[in-house]
């Protein structure tokens, strides 16, 4: 078996940078948050909770960017993705890790997918904004 570093990914100095800023994002806000960033197997590589956010809204955040890591776009479109089709509405949201709410987005460099980031604890918008704001903080790709 061999080691390779040419493989793209999250260094864990980024990861813990990111969920800082996901968490500074939140102060402003005032509202408190569980951030949590994922490699491109959805493996955690960093996690921040707040003092005080919701107990549900951890694993709410691991899975968001789970979700966002494996599906590649963010969690918040998941809904005009799925629209009218009974199936989808059906099957998506019963998968295990699989979330549709806002939250949660893929981190991605030059167009190579590396991971996710996920937030829960706010409402939809701000658990986005969050996100979006540490994405923004360390320069990686903002889904429009």
């Amino acid at each position: 078996m061999s080691f390779r570093e040419d493989v793209p990914g999250i260094s864990c100095d980024g990861a813990a940078r990111l969920v800082r800023a996901a968490v500074d994002q939140a102060v402003v806000l005032g509202i408190r948050i569980n951030a949590a960033v994922v490699d491109r197997g959805g493996n955690t590589i960093a996690f921040l909770r707040m003092p005080g956010a919701f107990l549900h809204s951890a694993d709410l955040a691991v899975d968001k960017a789970y979700t966002a890591a494996s599906f590649g776009f963010p969690t918040g479109q998941w809904m005009a993705v799925i629209g009218d089709n009974a199936r989808l509405k059906a099957g998506i949201p019963s998968r295990p890790r699989v979330v549709v709410l806002g939250g949660g987005f893929p981190v991605e460099e030059s167009g190579v997918r590396l991971g996710g980031i996920g937030v829960s604890g706010g409402s939809e918008a701000e658990d986005e904004a969050c996100a979006l704001a540490a994405l923004q903080a360390l320069g990686f790709t903002v889904p429009s």
